[in-house]
Formats: C-alpha cells, sequence, structure tokens
C-alpha cells in the first residue's frame, strides 16, 4: 500500500489503529520511508503472510486444495492431435501441476492434504486474494470507540487515509529462474503468438480465475468466429463467382434497357429525371452480398449462434470443474456491503440472518431513486433517437446536394465521380461517419452519466452495483450501435409513397421526402453502414486500448523519475502502472457483446462481418494479455464461475438475432421479389430472370423526352381503374415474405433448440469426475477421521497403562510399555 505524506493527525490514528490491527491477525508488516522513493513524498507498506495466516484463511475461505492425485484416466489422444501440434504451447506451461482431486481446507487436518511445500502450496492468485480479504476486514477503530462501521481497505481509500492497495507483480526476469509474469509475457503477450493458445491455467494461477473466465471466453469466441469466418468468404465468393450470372445488373447496365428507362425524380425541386444505368455499379456491388448463398449463410449463422453458446456452456463446466468451483456460489467479498452505501444509508434495522444492525435504504427513498434513474435512462435513449433523427433529416437535406452535382449530364465535369458514386451511396457514406461519430461521443458521455445515476441509486454489494451499470451500459448500446442499422434495415424506402403523394418526414412543409432504396436494393446500403459503424468501432477501440495505457504510463513514469540513480524499486514500478479499475473487465466483455450483436443482428447485409469480427479478436486477445502484463497494476485475484449477466444478455441477442435476419432477407433483400418473379411472373416457358427490371417497376403520371417515367413499386399505372393502388404481384410478394420469416424463423428455431437440447450443457466425462471426487472426499475423510480416533485410542490407552504402571502394587518396566504404545 502506498500512503501520501503523514500530514493529518486522524489519518494517522486511522492507519495506527487498522495496522495495528493487521498485525493482531498475524500479518507481517514493513514500511518504506519516503526517503526511498522518487519523489520523497511517498511511504510505501508492504504486507507479507506468513503460513499460519494463509492456513487460517484459507479454511475460514473453504479454499480447495489437492488431497490425492486422480485416478480417472484421462481421455485418449485425438488421433488428428498432430494438426493442432503447431498452436499448441510446452506442456509446463500448459499444465504446470498433476492433476488431483481437491477438497475445502481444514487447517485442524493438515496431513490429511498434499502440502510438499507450503511456500508454493497456495497459487499466488489465492495468496493475494487471502490477503484483500483480511484488509477488507479488518477495523481502524480503537478499543475504547469501537464503531463498527470503521471497517477495511476500501474506506480507507474512499476517505483519503491511503491512496492505492495493490498486490505486487512477479519480479523481472531474473538469471535462472522464469517465474509467471514472464511465462505469461513470453507465450501469450507478444503479438506473435497470436495462433497459439492460451496458458489458461497459467492466467488463472497468476490473475485469479474472473480474468481467466474471460479470457477462456474470449478466445473460444475467437475459435468458433473462424468457422462462421470462413463460411461468411464462401458466401461472398459465391457472390464474386456468380457475377456473369446476374441478370438483373445486366439488365440495368445495358444501354438498350437501363439505358432508355428514365426514372422519377427522387427529391423535390433540386433532382431531375435520371436514367436507370447509371446505378449500374451499385447493383453489381449489391449481388456480391445480395444472392441466393446469403439465405443459406442467415440460417447457418442462426444456427452458429446456437452451437457458440451451448458448447460454451460445457467448456465453462469443464473450466469449472478444473479450476474447483463446481460447489462455489457469489464469493462473500462479493456480497459484502459496500462502503458507499454504508456512508450513506444512515438508517440501521436488524439483519435476520447475521442478527446484527446493518444499514439498509427507507422504500420511498428507493422508489425516488428508482424513478428518477430510469427517466434519465429514458432521457439519453431518446436524446439517440432525437440524433438518429436528426441524421435522417441530414440524409434527406443533403441527399438533394448530390443528386444536383451528379446529373447525368454530358458537359458535367464530375460525370466520372456520378458514375462512380452515386446519389445514394454518397449520401449514405457521409451519414454513416456522422452517425459514427454521434455515436462516439454519445457513449462517452452516457459512461459517465451510467456511472453517476448507479452511485446515486447507491446499490447495497458490489454484484448488484455491477449487474445495474450492466444492465443501463447496454441498454444504451444496443440503441447507440444499432439503431441506424434498424433505420436503414426496416424503415428506409419502406414509407415513401407514390409519384403525386409522397410521404414526407416532417410533413409536406418541411421538403425532406422520405427516402428511396437504390435500385439495386437498401441491402448495399446496411451493408455500407455496418462496416462503417463496426470497423470504426473496432479500429477507436484498439488505438485507445493499445496507445493509450503505453502513453499514459511512459508519462507518469517519466514525471516519476526525478533522480535517475535511485533504485527503481518493485513497489514503486508497479505503482506507477495504471490501475485496473472494478469496471475493467466490464468494458471488456460489453465491447465483445457489442460485436457479437454486429455479426449476429444483420450478418445477412455483410457476410464478411464475421472475418473482420476473427481480425480484431486475434488483435484483441494479445493486447489485453500485453496490457494485463505490463501496463496495468497487478489485479486483485477473484472467483467466477461463469460470465454472469452477460450469458443471458449473449442468449437474448441470439433469439433477437434469428428474427432481425428473417426480415432483413424478408424485407431488406430483393431475393423475394426476385423468387416470386421467377418462379410464378417470368414470360415464357423457362423460368428465366430476363425482364425482371422492368417487372418491377411502374409507370408514373406524366411522360418524359424519352419515354414513361417509372418508379420502383407495384402499382397500377394512372388512367386504370385502380391507379397507383398495389397490384397483385405486390400483395404475392408480401405473402412470400411474410411466409418466409414463419419458415425461416420456425426451422432456425426448431434446430436452435434441437440442437440445444442434443448437447448437454456439461460433459458426461466431467459429471463423471466430479461424482468421484465427491465419493473420495467422503470416503477419505471417514477413514481420516476413524485413523485419528484409533490414535487417540491408542494414545489414551498408553497413558492409562503408564500412570497404571506408576502404582505401588504393579512395576512392569517404564521402557516396555513405551516400546508397545510406539
Amino acid at each position: 500500500m502506498s500512503v501520501s505524506e503523514y500530514e493529518c493527525y486522524y489519518w494517522q490514528e486511522r492507519r495506527k489503529a487498522f495496522e495495528a490491527s493487521l498485525e493482531k491477525v498475524g500479518l507481517e508488516l514493513e514500511l518504506e520511508d519516503k526517503s526511498n522513493s522518487d519523489d520523497g513524498k511517498t511511504y510505501f507498506l508492504k504486507v507479507h503472510a506468513p503460513w499460519d495466516v494463509l492456513a487460517t484463511y484459507a479454511d475460514v475461505l473453504k479454499v480447495k486444495v489437492p488431497f490425492k492425485a486422480s485416478d480417472i484416466p484421462k481421455a485418449r489422444q485425438d488421433p488428428l492431435s498432430w494438426v493442432t501440434l503447431p498452436f499448441r504451447l510446452p506442456e509446463r506451461i500448459m499444465r504446470p501441476e498433476p492433476d488431483y482431486f481437491t477438497s475445502p481446507f481444514d487447517k485442524a487436518k493438515m496431513d490429511f492434504f498434499l502440502i510438499h511445500d507450503k511456500e508454493t502450496f497456495f497459487p499466488p492468485s489465492t495468496r493475494n486474494r487471502i490477503v484483500y480479504y483480511i484488509l477488507t476486514r479488518c477495523p481502524y477503530y480503537t478499543d475504547d470507540c469501537q464503531e463498527r462501521d470503521k471497517t477495511g481497505i476500501k474506506r480507507l481509500l474512499s476517505n483519503g487515509t491511503y491512496t492505492s492497495a495493490f498486490p505486487l507483480h512477479d519480479k523481472a526476469r531474473e538469471s535462472r529462474c522464469e517465474n509467471e509474469r514472464h511465462l505469461l509475457y513470453k507465450h501469450w503477450a507478444r503479438f506473435l503468438t497470436f495462433y497459439k493458445e492460451q496458458p489458461l491455467n497459467l492466467i488463472r494461477s497468476y490473475y485469479g480465475e474472473k480474468i481467466g473466465i474471460y479470457f477462456a471466453w474470449l478466445g473460444f469466441y475467437t475459435e468458433m468466429l473462424f468457422f462462421a469466418a470462413v463460411m461468411g468468404v464462401i458466401c461472398f465468393l459465391y457472390g464474386v463467382l456468380s457475377y456473369e450470372d446476374n441478370v438483373s445488373s445486366k439488365e440495368i447496365c445495358d444501354s438498350k434497357i437501363g439505358g432508355i428507362i428514365v426514372m422519377c425524380p427522387l427529391c423535390d425541386k433540386k433532382c431531375s429525371y435520371w436514367k436507370l444505368n447509371s446505378t449500374c455499379l451499385s447493383s453489381w456491388q449489391s449481388h456480391l452480398f445480395d444472392n441466393e448463398a446469403t439465405v443459406f449463410f442467415a440460417i447457418f449463422m442462426g444456427i452458429w449462434v446456437t452451437l457458440f453458446l451451448e458448447f460454451w456452456k460445457r467448456r465453462q463446466a469443464r473450466l469449472e470443474y478444473e479450476w474447483d468451483l463446481v460447489d462455489f456460489e457469489e464469493e462473500q467479498q462479493q456480497l459484502q456491503i459496500r462502503p458507499e452505501f454504508e456512508l450513506k444509508c444512515t438508517n440501521r434495522r436488524l439483519n435476520r440472518i447475521t442478527q446484527e444492525m446493518e444499514p439498509f435504504l427507507p422504500l420511498p427513498s428507493k422508489c425516488a431513486r428508482f424513478c428518477l434513474s430510469g427517466a434519465t435512462v429514458l432521457f439519453w435513449i431518446c436524446l439517440i433517437l432525437a440524433c438518429i433523427m436528426g441524421v435522417i433529416a441530414y440524409r434527406l437535406a443533403v441527399y438533394a446536394a448530390f443528386a444536383s452535382i451528379m446529373k447525368d449530364s454530358p458537359t458535367n465535369h464530375i460525370q466520372l465521380v456520378g458514375s462512380l458514386i452515386t446519389p445514394q451511396l454518397a449520401t449514405s457514406v457521409t451519414a454513416s461517419c456522422i452517425n459514427f461519430i454521434l455515436i462516439l461521443v454519445l457513449n462517452f458521455l452516457y459512461e459517465h452519466v451510467a456511472i453517476w445515476i448507479t452511485d446515486m441509486e447507491i446499490p447495497k454489494t458490489h454484484l448488484e452495483y455491477e449487474n445495474k451499470l450492466t444492465m443501463k451500459m447496454f441498454m444504451f448500446q444496443f440503441v447507440n450501435f444499432y439503431s441506424s442499422c434498424f433505420y436503414v434495415a426496416f424503415f428506409k424506402g419502406k414509407f415513401v409513397g407514390h409519384p403525386g403523394d409522397y410521404r414526407y418526414m416532417f410533413g409536406r412543409w418541411s421538403g425532406l421526402r422520405n427516402e428511396e432504396c437504390d435500385p439495386g436494393g437498401c441491402l448495399i446500403e446496411l451493408s455500407t453502414q455496418l462496416v462503417i459503424v463496426m470497423a470504426g468501432k473496432q479500429l477507436v477501440g484498439n488505438v485507445q486500448e493499445a496507445l493509450l495505457p503505453l502513453v499514459r504510463n511512459w508519462w507518469g513514469s517519466r514525471k516519476a523519475r526525478k533522480h535517475p540513480e535511485k533504485v527503481y524499486s518493485r513497489w514503486e514500478q508497479d505503482h506507477d502502472l495504471l490501475s485496473f479499475s472494478q469496471f475493467g473487465l466490464f468494458h471488456e466483455y460489453l465491447e465483445m457483446v457489442i460485436q457479437f450483436g454486429f455479426i449476429t443482428l444483420f450478418v445477412a447485409s455483410f457476410p464478411l462481418a464475421p472475418l473482420l469480427a476473427l481480425f480484431n479478436n486475434i488483435l484483441e486477445v494479445r493486447v489485453d494479455a500485453w496490457k494485463f502484463t505490463t501496463q496495468y497494476r497487478r489485479t486483485v485475484a477473484a472467483k467466477a464461475r461463469n460470465i454472469g449477466a452477460w450469458q443471458e444478455i449473449l442468449n437474448v441477442v441470439a433469439i433477437l438475432s434469428v428474427v432481425t435476419n428473417a426480415f432483413i432477407m424478408a424485407f431488406t433483400s430483393d431475393m423475394i421479389p426476385r423468387l416470386v418473379y421467377l418462379y410464378a411472373y417470368h414470360p415464357g416457358s423457362e423460368a428465366t430472370m430476363r425482364g425482371y427490371i422492368n417487372n418491377s417497376l411502374s409507370v408514373s403520371v406524366g411522360l418524359s423526352v424519352s419515354g414513361c417515367v417509372l418508379y420502383r413499386d407495384y402499382r397500377y399505372p394512372p388512367g386504370h381503374d385502380r391507379q397507383y393502388s398495389h397490384t397483385m404481384q405486390f400483395w404475392h410478394i408480401l405473402a412470400a415474405k411474410l411466409a418466409f420469416i414463419i419458415i425461416m424463423e420456425h426451422v432456425v428455431f426448431v434446430v436452435k433448440f434441437f440442437v440445444a437440447w442434443l448437447i448437454p450443457d456439461v460433459p458426461s466425462e466431467v459429471k463423471a469426475r466430479v461424482k468421484r471426487e465427491r465419493y473420495l472426499i467422503q470416503e477419505y475423510l471417514h477413514n481420516y477421521e476413524v485413523e485419528r480416533l484409533k490414535l487417540q485410542l491408542s494414545q489414551s490407552l498408553c497413558f492409562s497403562t503408564e500412570t497404571a504402571s506408576l502404582l505401588p502394587s504393579e512395576s512392569p518396566d517404564k521402557h516396555h510399555i513405551l516400546s508397545e504404545c510406539l
């Protein structure tokens, strides 16, 4: 622990009382004078835990330790294991200890456990967890004034008595031995090892189970992304290879077909008539993602999500057993009352379980805080929607400007630009960039707001605090990152109207006519939106995670090293590193869950999204490893048997992704209208897509110099009895879309539930080992107690015999009696 100058008397008294309590429980303290620090102002108090203290509190915390080598034979080696040999790490790195059966530690039965070396019996993560457990519970009140709420290092940190408390990293590599930190840096934290598996057991030993389970999940997610990425690339390649078979694009680009089709203006006043072949390039681009393989890929991703979640449950169950978390519930440390709750809640009531007086928040105050919190969250969500509306208004207003400078005119000097970039594409790209900037700004502001309103609610425990903050941040980021994609996918081009009766965003007075989709469809615009937001977020996130800690640590150590001639001690080096806050893993999980939403909710529009996510995650694993190993102070070890509330969020996103992809394929893609035309409306006996473009256009009111002015819809022409009402083909297409949604959802959901039922959450091997371990614990403990009882009876009998030998009536040889007892 590092403390500032001993200035205030009451701070000194608190420190004296607290340090006396630490020594009372058996911890050893060593104070480094301020003269030994670089700034000449900071004291460092080093805390050492001897064996007796570790054993005592390992008993209190029921830490599981080995008592017998496992007798269950290992699974047979896969005959194809040689394929994965280049990706493996050395055995000593992956599994440094033999496989043991474990049992909760009992100090009174130390000879029951396999204690070969007391110095290494408890792993580093367990040792620092035990020490921190003591620090959070030791009081700092004096004997004459026992204020029970004056307890724990957390309150001392919050009131400024100490400035920080952290476990030390291992030393730098020594000449003859490699410590765990160096092994992690060498085999895990370097980017050149990106293709290697992660040393999860070593991560768990050094950082604890909570961080270990995060990297296990991230690694497993990255592995599963490989299969989704491969399938996405195959789908994309199909679009490339079938490029020449795209009859619809050929008709659009044909000067004799698309070149003579004159389309209605896409905006009022500034927009003029335009020829269909001006969208030639965008129609070809759309075909890359909107083809027959996209339907298969959308179904595949619905099943992939289920396989990912089910196999992760199995992987998680295996880790729970291997890391002794099977019977683990939430740690008392997590359920401990937060210091902030104790300070702000002055009311007291009796806890029926502990029979002690504890602080509580009255119901009226709790309801008022909850309402204020909910109103704040609702306000910020409405602010996001308002920003989205502003971006939409920008799209409508700026589209006219782009359309006016990109006319199909032979005298126009930017005709080349106009042929490569359509007004729709130019508007979509610029609007997506503006939207991404707004997302980053709102995200930065709301993060502070979410922490403020969660603090305002005064959650009682740390677990409750994490869960409340998780839900607020995910709800906000869900709306913030996905709302623009939802607009393009499900609203753009759906409420346009028809010539003579167009729909406007804020009414006809605004002049902002609702957007139409590109003749190639809205799918290419959704792909553009997805790429810009997703890739931009990943790029900004990696820059923040990699560069900011490096720059901040360089600057901090530069200011701290005012006297280079002095020895830069381990505790000072660690103190100058960044502190890993309680929200550190929260942000890591949130980033990955938002990415998971991008590659599942809208993957039908961009099959290469899993490939982008795969490349990002390969980098993410090594960047996070590098940060933990070199840029952050060592975190206090904590236990966790799963990824917590994020599991349920992933399940919800997985279910929602099936619905969104079904609607994207039905209403955003042109797949269903093309199939209806191919099988029901094509001319002649041969099923072909020729004539589809003309079939998908309707005639408007007027005539141009080149012929009829057309627009994209299925409506009766002017002069018809039902002019401008939808044709029967429109209703056939709508029925086909609804049928496709129902069929796709039912097929995917049936397969999902069948796969979930077919794959057990816990592997049979793990179930057998758990049962075997529980049986052996009972058997060995029973035998151990029986042997102890026999020994006690034997000793008692020896004592009785020895006492009787001292009586005058009997005089057996003393040495003979002792030999019998032995």
